[in-house]
């Protein structure tokens, strides 16, 4: 088994640590030079044995002061306040796997086929609604349901006009 990546190093120990002794700790884990030193991240938590989401909570721009400071505290908010799913009790931590995505800065793009499932992540926008799909996601395909996927998470109607952003991710997975 190949090393895990510092950056899903920082999200398992935060979690480890604050479920064992209810402190929010973050890691003192050096992250490669290549990662920007902040930056929006996802965190997604997902059952070993299904592969079913868990959590996923995460920033498009950069909130805190640290790409690690980002990474810890979205690994926390995945765990404890995704509001699809009941918090992650302790017992099942060792059986999640996480998966880190560290975006790129969002940029405007002017017609869906510029959009790549696989490549970019996507952001719809209508107004103070604001939807984000990451890429390459199971399911979704083609640029018209990865559109439509982000729009009903934003609670926009199909076939209202929106702002599109694509985005790029770097992925670290267990």
């Amino acid at each position: 088994m190949s090393a895990v990546h510092p950056t899903v190093r920082i999200a398992r120990e935060t979690l480890e640590r604050f479920y064992s002794d209810g402190i929010i700790h973050v890691p003192d884990i050096e992250l490669p030079p290549d990662l920007p030193p902040r930056a929006g991240a996802f965190v997604s938590l997902h059952r070993r044995d299904t592969d079913e989401l868990r959590g996923c909570v995460g920033t498009i721009e950069p909130t805190q002061a640290s790409l690690a400071e980002e990474i810890a505290m979205n690994a926390l908010a995945a765990a404890l306040r995704d509001p699809r799913f009941v918090p992650v009790r302790p017992d099942e931590l060792p059986d999640l796997r996480i998966k880190v995505d560290v975006l790129s800065p969002p940029e405007r793009i002017t017609a869906p086929d510029q959009l790549d499932p696989r490549r970019y992540g996507v952001i719809v926008q209508q107004g103070v609604l604001r939807g984000l799909l990451l890429p390459d996601l199971p399911g979704v395909d083609d640029v018209e349901t990865q559109i439509a996927v982000a729009m009903q998470k934003a609670g926009i109607r199909p076939e209202t006009p929106v702002d599109l952003y694509r985005f790029e991710v770097l992925r670290f997975s267990e």
